[in-house]
């Protein structure tokens, strides 16, 4: 079964693959989107994380005949009020770099004691414009008052996991992967399309 990922960010698609890769789903194969490049992507206009995915699986499905997954995520912080939010990737602008959203981070939680957060990640599973399935996986933490560590992306380097008592920037993909809130959706789609076909509902 192919699965077609409807993502331009190459940080996402990279853990979209290794997912696959430790499927326990034999014939499990994941792709980009064919020409995604060449397509405009939709306005995320949703006000949650669910909706924005499920706008974007349904719209990408529409130029392919297979099945397409799009995930919505980002950092959620309550001293900010819930933000980032759905503007997680451009929370310091449109255009703007992880090290712009992350200063904005840091400076609009200085001096802050809660620094409690959590990462969020919803995956919407769509086929020729009818949705088929949502999961959706949380992962909590707190955010350091400096960056620590340069693996992975968005975030990671301010997310600090006290299970781990290191930074998601600090620990390796496989490492972040087994917690993360983009980790446990994946499984848990992966966990539903492995099931009976009388069973997917």
């Amino acid at each position: 079964m192919t699965l077609y990922a409807s993502t331009h960010n190459p940080g996402k698609l990279r853990e979209f693959l290794r997912a696959c890769e430790q499927s326990a789903i034999s014939d499990l194969i994941v792709q980009p989107l064919p020409r995604l490049e060449d397509i405009a992507p939709p306005d995320e206009t949703g006000e949650t994380f669910e909706e924005n995915a499920v706008l974007k699986a349904l719209y990408y499905s529409k130029f392919c005949v297979g099945c397409v997954f799009a995930d919505d995520s980002g950092l959620e912080v309550p001293a900010l009020g819930g933000a980032p939010g759905v503007r997680s990737a451009r929370y310091a602008g449109e255009n703007a770099t992880d090290a712009q959203n992350n200063a904005l981070v840091l400076q609009n939680l200085k001096g802050s004691v809660d620094r409690n957060a959590r990462f969020v990640c919803v995956i919407a599973l769509a086929q020729r414009g009818k949705l088929l399935h949502v999961v959706r996986g949380t992962v909590e933490g707190d955010i350091l008052t400096e960056a620590r560590g340069s693996n992975g992306f968005g975030y990671d380097s301010l997310f600090f996991y006290p299970p781990f008592k290191r930074s998601f920037g600090e620990i390796g993909p496989d490492e972040k992967f087994a917690v993360s809130h983009r980790g446990q959706a994946l499984r848990s789609l992966f966990d539903w399309i492995s099931r009976p076909p009388d069973q997917l509902a």
